[in-house]
């Protein structure tokens, strides 16, 4: 393994490295969504069902779902961060894909290629992000996150201002966002090659001492962990993805005004994750994802039933409630197997991008049935699988 224990040189998190993988993240999660922010525009575009839009989702998530943990497990045994940059190349071609695509398939084709980006980059971010922690994993995991839910709520604003009033071709505009964060991606890998070297040097052949839990526990703690990940990137993925499609249905608004309130729902999450992050290095994991995933369940129940205004207002509440507990899940499962950070944050992150997918898809499916209002009452109830949290053992540092 070229994995190595954490050295306690400094006591203090490397803010230059986390703010950095901050905007890393915060430039590439922009660019993915944007992908559900023109939906309206690519389904009239290709006069597309609720099943179809649901493909697209399937399509960039499972891709990134099916490489994050295969490229996590790799760069366990051989790190290379640089390769992000290429990651981010591979979400540029995407992106003019985008652009330019003269045909369903070939938007299909161009959703996979910017998951292909980001399984490449969240793996060895999140790598990055616990050797730059000093300790602190939940402030790091939230400074590092925070990125990525900024960039979710600006890339629908961006799209409402600049691709639905100028058409499809205008998303081309953006590839500077791409080339940035190559730049960005570059000085990042290069700091975090020199920190890596001065850690191995202080830590030299010398492992901390972890309790270990017995191997099928780990295995139940994770399926739960993955359950309740589920429960809450369905509920996602159903706001992500059908949102501007449920307050167009059931109040008539405009396209803008329903991006606008996509984007007020998708910017408090930035709020919530590095909150929920550092209460977490306090009070414990296990407790903030009780909080974070039950603790929305009544806001939940209630929006179905709500006006336009509350429906504003409870949309915010509920995820800035639990937009803490995916930092939070992450580090439990990092901790459950401490030296393979590369192959639990792959698979997390695949599995947050892959477990919406299937959730969208699914769920454009039941739309197509029973329309998208009741779809929105169906997945009130979601959050209830937060009862769960607990199952999860309390012997691991995350408790």
């Amino acid at each position: 393994m070229a994995s190595i224990a954490l050295a306690p040189s400094s006591n203090r998190p490397l803010m230059p490295v986390l703010a950095a993988l901050s905007v890393a993240h915060l430039l590439n999660d922009l660019i993915q969504s944007m992908i559900p922010a023109i939906y309206p525009v690519i389904k009239d575009t290709y006069h597309l069902d609720f099943a179809r839009i649901g493909l697209i989702t399937l399509a960039f998530q499972v891709t990134s779902s099916i490489l994050q943990p295969v490229l996590g497990y790799l760069t366990d045994c051989r790190p290379w961060p640089y390769a992000m940059v290429a990651g981010m190349g591979a979400t540029l071609l995407g992106l003019l894909g985008l652009s330019f695509a003269i045909s369903y398939e070939m938007v299909l084709v161009a959703a996979a290629l910017v998951g292909l980006g980001s399984a490449v980059f969240h793996p060895e971010a999140t790598r990055m992000a616990r050797h730059a922690a000093a300790g602190r994993q939940g402030l790091a995991q939230g400074v590092f996150q925070i990125g990525g839910h900024a960039g979710y709520a600006i890339g629908p604003l961006l799209a409402a201002a600049v691709v639905v009033p100028r058409g499809q071709t205008s998303l081309s505009w953006f590839s500077g966002v791409a080339l940035l964060a190559m730049v960005l991606m570059s000085w990042t890998a290069g700091r975090y090659a020199a920190l890596r070297r001065e850690q191995a040097a202080a830590v030299g052949t010398t492992r901390l001492s972890e309790r270990k839990l017995p191997a099928n526990h780990v295995v139940f703690a994770m399926t739960i962990l993955i359950i309740l990940l589920f429960s809450k990137n369905a509920y996602t993925a159903g706001f992500t993805s059908y949102y501007t499609f449920y307050l167009i249905e059931r109040f008539n608004v405009t396209i803008q005004v329903s991006q606008l309130m996509l984007f007020l729902y998708l910017v408090v999450g930035a709020i919530g994750v590095i909150v929920g992050g550092m209460i977490g290095d306090r009070i414990g994991r296990n407790r903030v994802i009780w909080l974070s995933i039950l603790g929305s369940l009544p806001f939940a129940l209630i929006l179905p039933h709500a006006d336009l205004f509350w429906t504003g207002v409870l949309s915010v509440l509920i995820n800035l409630i639990m937009a803490s507990a995916f930092s939070s899940i992450l580090i439990f499962a990092i901790d459950l197997v401490p030296h393979r950070v590369g192959l639990v944050g792959g698979l997390f992150y695949g599995l947050a991008f892959g477990l919406g997918g299937l959730a969208a898809a699914g769920l454009g499916v039941i739309a197509d049935r029973v329309g998208i209002i009741e779809v929105f009452r169906l997945c009130a109830w979601l959050p209830a699988f937060g009862l769960l949290t607990f199952l999860l053992p309390r012997s691991t540092r995350s408790a």
